[in-house]
Formats: structure tokens, sequence, C-alpha cells
């Protein structure tokens, strides 16, 4: 099997590229709203679920990583995630939804978010997102497969910082990445600017996730 494929290639439900999440917390989302914003989320020692009817991004590459995080009772946790990363991205009609279970007289509380309706999509620079779990309908443009994660010079580059990742392990990069139906759980996201237009945000007691 060659190494690299050249051109357009579709992938029907493969878990490759991640699409971005925003941050569980009102304050932060509404700042985002507003303006373009450096922006770092987790939700700590939890997962988000994250749904868009479409993404697309230029400057893509994935590598592998460890992300290390505290568990609701402060309790140290890992978990093996695919940082996906990209230069520049946009998405369409995306939802987000973070569930917080036992709470006091409430039990489980979800958050969820909405955005990138209305014609105007969620962009984002410089991000990167820390998935788990991804199916959607793909297209990669000129994409590269088995190069090394420090020599993946598409996207923006690795994390860098306290990322847990090996430099010279398994990573691939393309020129853009389309996603269609997209739904994915998530970890963390960090991004240089992201800006959500159109967002609307609820809480309600159960659970109830995008997907």
């Amino acid at each position: 099997m060659e190494s690299q494929v050249r051109g357009g290639t579709r992938w029907k439900r493969f878990a490759v590229v991640m699409v971005p999440s925003v941050a569980a917390t009102a304050a932060i989302g509404v700042a985002l709203a507003q303006g373009a914003l450096a922006a770092s989320f987790s939700v700590s020692g939890q997962s988000f679920k994250v749904t868009a009817d479409k993404l697309v991004g230029t400057g893509f590459s994935q590598y592998g990583a460890l992300d290390s995080g505290y568990t609701l009772d402060g309790k140290k946790t890992a978990h093996p995630v695919a940082v996906s990363a990209f230069k520049s991205a946009e998405l369409t009609n995306m939802c987000q939804s973070v569930v917080t279970p036992n709470i006091p007289l409430l039990g489980s509380v979800s958050l969820t978010l909405k955005a990138g309706g209305g014609g105007t999509p969620v962009s984002a620079e410089n991000l990167y997102v820390d998935i788990e779990e991804l199916e959607a309908d793909a297209t990669f443009t000129n994409i590269d497969i088995g190069v090394a994660a420090k020599d993946a010079s598409k996207g923006p580059g690795m994390k860098g910082g306290s990322e847990q990742a090996n430099p010279f392990g398994f990573a691939q990069q393309a020129e853009k990445a389309t996603l269609t139906d997209v739904k994915q759980t998530a970890w963390a996201t960090t991004a240089g600017t992201f800006k959500l237009s159109g967002l609307k945000m609820s809480l309600s007691t159960g659970v109830k996730e995008c997907y």
C-alpha cells in the first residue's frame, strides 16, 4: 500500500478528521459570539459531543497523543486521543453538548450550545481538537499518510508546551478536508481564534445530547 495518496480521496464514515467544540461555559460562549478570541477549552474529566452539517478545513494534520486531566471527584485521569489540527476551519450548523451527572437535587444537567446557522458558519484559526470518536463523510485533497508528526508541514504544526505526543510517531496531513454529517466525541479543543455566529445556549435537567 502506498504511504501517500494524492488528489481528492473520499472515505465513508472514516474516524480521522475532527470537528471543533465550544467551551462548556456561558461566559466564554458569549464572549466568543461577540468576537474572535484566543480559546482553550476542556471539560474536566468529561468528554463532550459535537455535530455539524459541514466542516471545511484547510491545512490539516493529525497525530496521536495522550490527554491528562482530573475527574469530577479529583482523581487524575488520562485518555488516548487523535489530535486533528487545522490552519483554518469553518463549520455549518454546529451543536455541542456536555452532560454533568450527579448534581445534588437535580441529577444530570445538560448544556447545549448551537452556532453557525443562518448562513454564517463558525470560524476558527490554528485549531486543535483532541477526539476519541468521529463519524462523517469525508473528502481529503492532496493527502499524505505515514509522515512523522513533526514533519507534517501542511497543518499548523504540533501543539507544543505540555502536550504528550511523540514527534516521531505516525501522522497524516492534507491540504484540505471537507466533512459532512459529522458526529464527534472530544476531550479538548484549543484555537488561536474561535468565532461563533448566532450562538444559542440552553441548560436542562436530564441527559439531552446533540446525538
